[in-house]
């Protein structure tokens, strides 16, 4: 019983400084980005970089050192119920995710410079080593969803969790989307819509794990996710066209790319699709991770009571 508390005290530690970690990278990036458009890049060794890849190997070795921890007492002990063997390292599946997902990232970095070296400047965020890194920081979101699942029962320390993950899950989706208004400019017609088309497939997916409601999903939350998730995605990619057409028109630099009212019917019909894609993505991989965590051993109150109990 000790071990078992010392186990999930130490994934639930785990799981804090991890989402801490990256929140420092979601800083990084952001002031890489400014970095990029103001100074432009003259070397991989800018500050902004050093942060998030400083944060990134952060997590990277907290979600390791778990696995690594864990591993080891699998090899002294009898394996607990509920955790995978990877490439010989042994751990839940939401700490394999979050570990795997970090090595991606932390591949992609190398892989981006030399990008530049023989390609010279992105004139875009969608280049492949990009693409990459945030492919798998949101392998290891979904991880610090699962995490969240894992350790704490229904209550306020699971869904703070939650949030937390899913504000970054939400965030990185944001940061492949925001790039789609270049595409806008630059092509119009129906392209004018890509942020809306783009949005509907990446933030439905997510809203509808039932992670966080945010403004644009004010109208998803009214149509009930959790019973009908259907009509929900099926508003919210309405309402995100509509909002973010309306938006994008009022741009003084997108007036000459604005779109037919057949672009316009084509756009929305783009969006109503990819949102229910996005929606039918979120909700079965939710009711996946939902089926793979096991049940928690304990209210969290009565684990840290035990803990100090067993210690003295």
């Amino acid at each position: 019983m000790y071990h078992d508390v010392v186990r999930m005290s130490l994934r639930r530690r785990a799981l804090w400084a991890l989402l801490a970690a990256k929140l420092v990278v979601g800083w990084g990036v952001g002031w890489d980005i400014r970095w990029h458009l103001v100074i432009g890049r003259d070397s991989f060794w800018i500050a902004p970089h050093l942060m998030t890849y400083l944060a990134v190997a952060a997590a990277a070795a907290i979600s390791l050192g778990v696995l690594v921890v864990e591993t080891r007492r699998t090899r002294r002990e009898m394996g607990e119920p509920g955790t995978v063997t990877v490439a010989g390292l042994t751990g839940t599946r939401g700490f394999h995710l979050a570990w795997w997902g970090m090595a991606i990232v932390l591949l992609a970095a190398p892989i981006d410079d030399l990008w530049h070296r023989l390609f010279g400047l992105d004139v875009t965020l969608w280049s492949p080593p990009h693409l990459l890194a945030l492919a798998g920081s949101q392998v290891s979101n979904l991880g610090g969803l699962l995490i969240a699942l894992e350790v704490y029962e229904v209550g306020r320390a699971r869904w703070a969790a939650l949030a937390a993950s899913g504000i970054l899950l939400l965030g990185t989706f944001y940061i492949m989307v925001d790039q789609s208004t270049q595409t806008a400019f630059r092509r119009g017609a129906v392209f004018f819509f890509t942020h809306a088309v783009l949005g509907s497939l990446a933030f439905t997916f997510a809203l509808v794990m039932r992670l966080i409601p945010l403004v644009p999903a004010a109208l998803m939350m009214v149509a009930d996710p959790l019973r009908r998730w259907r009509l929900a995605a099926v508003v919210f990619g309405a309402a995100l066209a509509a909002v973010s057409g309306g938006v994008l028109a009022r741009w003084p630099a997108l007036s000459h790319a604005l779109p037919t009212s057949t672009d316009t019917a084509l756009g929305l019909a783009l969006a109503l699709a990819a949102a229910v894609a996005g929606g039918w993505c979120g909700a079965r991989l939710a009711d996946v991770l939902t089926r793979a965590v096991p049940h928690v051993s304990g209210p969290p109150d009565r684990i840290e009571l035990v803990a100090e109990k067993s210690v003295v």
